[in-house]
């Protein structure tokens, strides 16, 4: 009897060392710019294998000036997409678009506001005295938040045309950006350093750089959804905190307009500002959102009157496949006094 199912279990151990490995299952995931740090993760998952450890064959679709690649999402053209803040998702709600977030990578959007120095501009509320270099998609999101929330003025409003020179040339005014990259294109044009505003941390608190795929993919396949969460997650951890050569490499080959200096320049603010690993992510893992952080975002835009009051934002996310960890452990063996009060 031993002997026999000694055989059948050497038998078993055989038939499964011959068996074809399982094919990896071939992922699509559009980005809404060029390839840049600020989806370094997703990037690193990619170069590192993280992906094809879990079983996925991504295929990483840039965007770009001539590229909408949220379009291509509900129409199954892409299996994922990268999202910029919720008020797309949220207004797919309202346009009963299938789509909806199902991770986000940012804690923080890095949208900032950046003035001159030495001009008694010490605080947010300060800029209300400033002329601001917005665009009119800035005019049309957060600027009508700042205008519910501290009083901001359509006079101060001039046109924004992707150039820092009339910012330059106005020593009281502000600008638009984004954290991880106008702050060093003004210190290399201006050669000083601008006074820097993160809206996150004066309470425009929507989540950002956001995974969105179809609700017909998290009903009939949750298992793909979960994977590519997870192994994006884990791009985002390594990324940070591990050696991310390849996937800057990678980033570097595809947009050779990006240069090593941004590269560590986005980087160094990614994890200065807390844009990846802040709030929720210190403790539940890169990724993590909550009902109430939604809920807080959805009522200042309803009050800043971007989005419609009684919209089922319930409808714009889904919170199965976050607040797991995924990536709490590599962290603390990559870079143990990382996210730490």
């Amino acid at each position: 009897m031993l002997v026999y199912r000694a055989l059948s279990l050497c038998l078993a151990v055989l038939a499964l060392l011959a068996a074809p490995a399982r094919a990896a299952d071939k992922v699509t995931f559009g980005t809404n710019w060029l390839p840049q740090p600020e989806h370094g993760g997703f990037y690193q998952a990619l170069a590192d294998g993280t992906y094809a450890r879990y079983g996925l064959d991504v295929t990483i679709v840039p965007g770009g000036p001539q590229v909408n690649n949220r379009l291509l999402l509900p129409v199954g053209k892409l299996d994922f997409y990268m999202g910029g803040n919720l008020i797309q998702a949220f207004a797919a709600v309202e346009q009963d678009i299938p789509t909806l977030v199902v991770a986000a990578m940012f804690q923080k959007e890095p949208q900032v506001l950046m003035a001159h120095p030495g001009q008694g501009f010490e605080t947010l509320a300060d800029l209300k005295n400033a002329t601001l270099f917005l665009s009119k998609q800035t005019v049309a999101s957060s600027f009508q938040w700042l205008k519910a929330e501290y009083g901001f003025r359509d006079e101060q409003v001039k046109p924004y045309a992707f150039s820092a020179a009339p910012f330059l040339a106005d020593k009281r005014s502000a600008q638009q950006g984004y954290a991880t990259s106008e702050p060093l294109a003004i210190r290399r044009q201006g050669g000083f350093d601008p006074k820097v505003f993160l809206l996150a941390d004066y309470g425009f608190d929507s989540y950002a750089t956001t995974i969105e795929t179809r609700r017909d993919l998290v009903a009939g396949n949750p298992d793909l959804v979960r994977r590519f969460v997870e192994a994006s997650i884990l791009g985002w951890v390594n990324y940070l905190y591990g050696d991310n050569a390849k996937a800057n490499d990678l980033i570097r080959k595809l947009n050779p307009d990006i240069s090593e200096e941004l590269v560590a320049f986005s980087t160094d603010r990614m994890r200065q500002d807390g844009i990846v690993d802040s709030g929720e992510a210190l403790t539940q893992g890169v990724g993590a959102m909550t009902d109430a952080r939604m809920a807080s975002f959805y009522g200042k835009m309803v009050k800043a009157g971007v989005l419609k009051p009684g919209l089922d934002i319930a409808k714009a996310y889904s919170l199965a496949f976050v607040n797991k960890g995924v990536g709490m452990a590599e962290k603390a063996r990559l870079a143990p006094a990382a996210g730490k009060p």
